[in-house]
């Protein structure tokens, strides 16, 4: 089955679970000040996957939750998400996403940041209305472990000496942390075993790792117009992904010396030379590889989720994390 077909799959199977929580997103963003609901309709309808969302929703009905928190909760993970977007974009000074203009390019630094904050609080005002002390727990402790790998990705730029074992530090904190929390919520709802909990989270991790991957592979082999964003970004912001990491090991010392001169200076206007030697390295093969081999730790972690259409769902998501073209 292709990535299109496996895709529309999940969405006919939630549709009206996503139909549900688009309504609760647009009922929170309201605000009385205008700018902080225009920015925040901007950003949230800017598309993108919601597959944070989409993870909450196939966990709780994988175990046949009959409640309507999940609704709340799929948009509590997508205003946490989009967040971070708004100030991811705001550090890195980005000026696409998804298409579009960022939210700063188009707004300001200054509306983006506070904005950004508006997202998180009312997340967390959501939260408290779930009345679980569990569910807090965890998205609490995602969310500050998300800033964590935020400001440990700051500290990597520029560096060409960034290990492999630092980088994905960095995506465990920064990306997979929030797959692992949409994960463990959904099942923790439903009235999961800790096990059952543990090893939602463990997919939601394997997961997130898997969907970061990609993007890094994509950044240097994908088109702008499919994946949404200037490819080379990573480049331009002087950061060390796993491409440019694997090269730095593996290549010539002349290609070594190139990466480390674009990775300090930021410098994307040598970015068809480092292209041309990170394909020829393998490094987008090894990236690739790793990214299969956590989704295929992503699928083994719900082997014992009972049999039905979201689990198989949840299986077709991983699949679908590694083979994208956006």
């Amino acid at each position: 089955m292709s990535a299109t077909a496996n895709q529309n799959t999940i969405n006919q199977l939630i549709a009206p679970d996503m139909v549900a929580v688009n309504q609760v997103i647009r009922e929170q963003l309201h605000s009385d000040v205008a700018l902080v609901s225009q920015i925040s309709e901007y950003i949230i309808n800017a598309g993108g996957k919601r597959i944070r969302p989409v993870l909450v929703l196939l966990m709780a009905n994988a175990y046949a939750y009959q409640g309507k928190h999940h609704y709340d909760l799929a948009a509590i993970v997508e205003f946490i998400h989009t967040a971070t977007l708004l100030h991811d974009d705001v550090v890195d000074e980005s000026s696409m996403r998804r298409g579009r203009q960022t939210a700063n390019a188009l707004f300001g630094n200054a509306a983006s940041v506070l904005v950004g904050d508006f997202l998180y609080s009312r997340a967390f005002q959501m939260m408290v209305n779930i009345d679980s002390m569990q569910v807090m727990r965890i998205l609490a402790d995602a969310t500050n472990v998300i800033a964590e790998g935020e400001v440990l990705q700051l500290l990597n730029m520029h560096d060409p000496d960034v290990t492999e074992e630092r980088y994905l530090e960095v995506i465990r904190c920064k990306t997979a942390k929030l797959f692992e929390a949409a994960a463990e919520i959904g099942a923790l709802i439903s009235g999961a075993t800790a096990e059952q909990i543990a090893a939602a989270g463990e997919y939601g991790r394997s997961l997130g790792t898997a969907f970061q991957l990609i993007d890094d592979v994509l950044d240097y082999s994908g088109k702008a117009e499919e994946i949404g964003k200037n490819v080379g970004d990573d480049l331009r912001e002087g950061k060390p992904t796993l491409p440019l990491i694997y090269l730095m090991k593996n290549g010539t010392e002349e290609e070594r010396a190139l990466v480390k001169a674009c990775i300090e200076e930021g410098d994307e206007s040598k970015f068809d030379a480092i292209l041309a030697a990170i394909t020829q390295s393998g490094a987008l093969d090894y990236t690739k590889t790793q990214a299969d081999q956590a989704a295929e730790r992503a699928s083994q972690a719900i082997a014992l989720l009972p049999d039905n259409d979201y689990k198989k769902a949840l299986q077709d998501l991983a699949f679908l994390a590694v083979n994208r073209n956006h």
